[in-house]
């Protein structure tokens, strides 16, 4: 949302034009952990991550961010062998919007088909608890972000495994949100179960619950915060910012009470 206040307030024309480029172009793949990789995109300062799995000879995509930076998500993916697919741990349009352009198949837990294939989850937001200039910049923020809907190929629930990681099922944010995680290095990837980050601000700080205007059930949501707590990670890396380190169940577990 403020990425789109930023656009208006620098003018038109080749300033504009350069700034978009800026921050439509992929940053560079990233190292997470033993066969993961990161990159950052998206606007306004690259805060969207997709994650890759390493999956026989290729990756699997974890998230698949806006659509402007498909192209740039099927070429880190390329780098490393090629796509082999997508898990969506959500399917707001900033998690699902490149998927239906990347030409591979597309998963999410059972909960989450009808978010992926229909309104991105939309039909639950509350909007009405944004204050009057977020809610006007999120509408044309959305249909910038979104590649709008996905044909699901297979669904992924609790404790199945893909790619080396475990599902773990983790609700609130949408009914169908899912994170994956290692036991062998207590690595997860998260999605939207926590931020780093103020959304309207972009400001990095302590994990916090999800903005309660994006929430299905924030309620929902501290409780699964806490579950990823108990599993006493090393590391948890979720879909914007930075991510989570050093006593991880601690900050969490402060996280799901603010």
């Amino acid at each position: 949302m403020k990425s789109l206040a930023r656009v208006r307030a620098v003018g038109s024309g080749h300033e504009v034009k350069h700034r978009l480029v800026r921050w439509l172009t992929m940053g560079p793949l990233q190292p997470v952990a033993r066969g993961v990789w990161m990159v950052r995109g998206g606007l306004p300062d690259k805060i969207m991550n997709v994650y890759f799995i390493r999956d026989g000879s290729g990756v699997l995509a974890f998230d698949s961010g806006i659509r402007a930076v498909t192209s740039g998500i099927a070429a880190a993916g390329a780098s490393l062998g090629g796509l082999t697919g997508v898990v969506l741990g959500h399917s707001h349009p900033d998690h699902r919007g490149g998927a239906p352009g990347l030409g591979v198949r597309v998963f999410c837990h059972p909960d989450e088909v009808a978010n992926a294939e229909g309104d991105g989850g939309a039909h639950s937001w509350h909007l009405e608890l944004l204050d009057r200039r977020n809610r006007t910049l999120f509408k044309p923020a959305v249909k910038f972000f979104d590649g709008g809907p996905v044909q699901v190929a297979d669904t992924l629930s609790e404790d199945d495994e893909i790619a080396g990681f475990r599902v773990v099922h983790l609700p609130g944010h949408t009914p169908g949100h899912i994170g994956l995680w290692r036991s062998a290095d207590r690595v997860a990837l998260v999605s939207d179960c926590f931020y780093t980050l103020d959304p309207f601000t972009h400001r990095s700080g302590p994990p916090r619950v999800p903005h309660c205007a994006f929430n299905h059930d924030t309620n929902e949501a501290r409780a699964s915060i806490r579950k990823l707590a108990a599993l006493n990670l090393a590391a948890a890396w979720p879909g914007h910012a930075k991510p989570v380190t050093g006593d991880v169940r601690a900050q969490l577990e402060q996280a799901a009470k603010t």
